[in-house]
């Protein structure tokens, strides 16, 4: 079932830009080929300029902390799945750990490589890292796929904590909501929204046989979704007809 992510607020935009950036960087090192070695390398400088922009690591290490204590109180109530609740609270503990032993910046190792600096510097020029450009790193990508792939996952393990402690809050901010059906009618939604504590993030999701995508504007007040189609060629249509779809909102 397609489903779509939309949050709230820049804190969480940034987690689920980070969390595509990696799973991106990880797929691309899996794949072997240099061409996939290059867009993971490149992947690899955008998580690079995302974390430059935020303190990021505060903000994972508080989250963690807030969530580990508020799942502690659970501990020993009924209906609580006892098992899973002490996984949880050991991933937490493990990701805040793996924080916390970085005493530096997160990624200072790869800052401090200077042959790396080189590549990124040229990479933000449209067809800047050709073999005339950085004969370097045309070598570096005939090493072959193993020697490759060694040191691109040497560069992604600096990175690694981040990865792992947002992976943690994601999955609780994810699990955090109750699904709801509901439909568009001419594939147009609102809904206000109430309470002392506002969601941070929407979850829409389709069918598998609907051709649509949802466009949302929300904020701590009220939704609003748009369903639109997709022609090849042409601009996003406005769906006109009524579309079922699920809604969930998620806090942390």
């Amino acid at each position: 079932m397609p489903s779509y992510d939309f949050p709230f607020n820049e804190r969480i935009r940034t987690l689920l830009r980070l969390e595509d950036l990696f799973q991106k960087a990880f797929h691309h090192v899996d794949a072997n080929h240099e061409h996939s070695h290059h867009c993971a390398l490149l992947t690899l400088f955008q998580i690079m300029d995302v974390i430059d922009r935020a303190e990021l690591k505060m903000d994972l290490l508080q989250e963690l902390d807030r969530q580990k204590i508020g799942l502690n109180v659970l501990r020993g109530k009924p209906g609580i799945a006892e098992a899973i609740l002490n996984e949880t609270i050991s991933r937490i503990e493990a990701a805040g750990a793996e924080l916390r032993a970085n005493t530096g910046k997160l990624g200072q190792a790869l800052r401090d490589n200077e042959w790396l600096m080189s590549i990124k510097q040229r990479a933000g020029i449209p067809g800047g890292v050709c073999e005339f450009d950085v004969p370097s790193y045309h070598y570096w990508l005939g090493l072959g796929a193993q020697r490759r792939t060694q040191d691109l996952r040497q560069w992604l393990s600096f990175l690694m904590p981040i990865s792992n402690a947002l992976n943690v809050i994601l999955h609780i901010l994810r699990g955090s909501g109750s699904s709801s059906s509901f439909i568009a009618p001419q594939g147009a939604y609102q809904q206000m929204l109430g309470g002392t504590k506002p969601a941070q993030m929407l979850r829409v999701e389709l069918g598998d046989q609907q051709p649509y995508f949802p466009e949302v504007s929300a904020n701590k007040y009220a939704i609003n979704i748009r369903f639109h189609s997709l022609e090849l060629n042409e601009k996003p249509r406005p769906v006109e007809t009524d579309v079922n779809f699920t809604l969930i909102l998620c806090n942390l």
